[in-house]
């Protein structure tokens, strides 16, 4: 990791929310659920700073009990239609860095390392911007029309495909200077410059927009924790099986 870098992880939190009303403080495993992604971004230890950016002073408080810093950012950049380009581009003219990373708390799954590991990606790649994705081995169509296999062969195996990319957004992230050049320019620099890819994990990918969602990651914490080291169990038919 470049020592000489000043990298700051952004972390977005809104009070409201479409779906999941005001999901950035409720509950999975005790804790509200954006403390796993301050949890995620402080145990990287890729960062300068960690910072809560809200257009609600509540998140002060949250900031304040998990030793980060808090910016408030302008109350007309708080709206569900706001771009994120807009509160991006604000924030950089407040904390001047030269990486940024947008560190969503949507997704509480997201380990230390794997931060670690995205920031480590975009310096090595020399990228301009990085999104997240999730690379699935599945027979995708868009508009009727295949998109990774060909129906006038022999229809493949899905460990045979390419995989498809589909945005995780866990993380996105941006030189700043060529995001800032950019916006100035354009109104919109959420794809600047040379821009990559990053997989991340199947449980990093799980993304908390509903209750369902949120319900389903409180239960892959709690099983984790609870079945933690314990092997897989089969039905006993397995030791009839020769070779096994």
């Amino acid at each position: 990791m470049n020592e000489d870098l000043n990298i700051i992880a952004m972390i977005p939190a809104r009070i409201g929310s479409t779906r999941l009303k005001m999901k950035n403080l409720a509950l999975i495993n005790g804790k509200p659920l954006i403390y796993y992604t301050i949890e995620a971004a402080k145990a990287s230890g890729v960062f300068n700073k960690v910072v809560l950016n809200s257009d609600n002073k509540i998140f002060a408080e949250i900031a304040r009990r998990y030793d980060v810093e808090f910016y408030q950012r302008p109350v007309s950049l708080g709206s569900s239609s706001t771009k994120s380009d807009a509160v991006v581009y604000d924030f950089m003219l407040k904390h001047p860095s030269d990486l940024l990373a947008w560190v969503n708390p949507t997704s509480p799954l997201q380990t230390g390392d794997e931060v670690k590991e995205v920031i480590k990606y975009f310096i090595k790649k020399r990228l301009d911007t990085l999104i997240t994705t999730k690379n699935e081995q599945v027979h995708c169509a868009y508009q009727d029309k295949p998109v990774n296999f060909r129906t006038e062969e022999i229809f493949a195996q899905t460990q045979d495909l390419e995989p498809v990319q589909s945005f995780v957004y866990s993380i996105m992230m941006w030189r700043s200077r060529t995001f800032m050049d950019t916006y100035e320019k354009r109104g919109r620099a959420l794809f600047s410059g040379k821009v990559g890819y990053y997989p991340v994990s199947k449980k990093t990918s799980l993304i908390v927009k509903t209750e369902e969602d949120l319900l389903l990651a409180d239960f892959i914490m709690r099983a984790e924790k609870q079945y933690k080291g314990q092997r897989i169990e089969y039905d006993k038919i397995v030791q009839d099986l020769e070779g096994v």
